[in-house]
C-alpha cells in the first residue's frame, strides 16, 4: 500500500516525476516543448504558480504552488496524462509513459526554497547538458532571464509563505 501525500493548502511543492524505465522520451527539444506547451495550457486550466522548472531527459522538477482549493494530485494528472495521450498518439502506442506516480515535497521557508530552486537550475548542468544553468531553455532560470511569459510566474515579496508553509 502506497503512503498517503502530505497536501497543504498554500503550500509549495517540489515535484518530480519520472519516465517510466527511465526512458529518454524527454530528450527531443520538439518534445519538451510540447511538454511545456500541456504545462502552459494547465496553467488556463487550473489555479496554480509555478517558481521554477526545468525539464530533463527522463525526468521533470517543479516547484509550484497551487491556488487556494487547487489539487496539486488533479494539476499534475492532468499534465501527465495529457502529455501521455500525445506521445502515444504520435507514436501509435498504447499504456503508461511515467513511471510511478509523482514526488512531492512541501517546501517550509525561503532557504528551503532557494536550496531547491539551486538543485533544479543545476540539473541540467549536472547532467552535462549545458556548462551554465541560463542557457537550459526548457528550466525556469531560462525563461525568468530571458523574460518568457506563459510559465514562470514573478515572486513577490511576502507572497511565497505563510502559516500553511511554517
Amino acid at each position: 500500500m502506497r503512503s498517503l501525500r502530505l497536501l497543504l493548502d498554500n503550500a509549495t511543492y517540489h515535484v518530480t516525476s519520472k519516465i517510466d524505465h527511465d526512458a529518454m522520451v524527454l530528450q527531443d527539444a520538439g518534445v519538451k516543448q510540447m511538454f511545456l506547451d500541456f504545462v502552459k495550457k494547465a496553467k488556463k486550466k487550473f489555479s496554480f504558480e509555478l517558481w521554477n522548472f526545468t525539464i530533463m531527459d527522463n525526468h521533470i522538477h517543479f516547484l509550484i504552488k497551487p491556488g487556494k482549493g487547487t489539487s496539486l494530485s488533479k494539476i499534475m494528472q492532468w499534465i501527465k496524462g495529457n502529455f501521455a495521450k500525445r506521445w502515444n498518439k504520435i507514436h501509435h502506442t498504447h499504456g503508461h509513459l511515467w513511471g510511478e506516480r509523482f514526488f512531492s515535497k512541501i517546501i517550509w521557508n525561503e532557504r528551503q526554497f532557494d536550496q531547491v530552486s539551486e538543485y533544479i537550475d543545476k540539473n541540467p548542468v549536472k547532467a552535462h547538458l549545458v556548462e551554465d544553468a541560463k542557457d537550459w531553455e526548457f528550466g525556469g532560470l531560462f525563461h525568468k532571464l530571458w523574460k518568457i511569459v506563459g510559465l514562470v510566474d514573478e515572486l513577490l515579496a511576502g507572497k511565497l509563505f505563510s502559516r500553511a508553509n511554517g
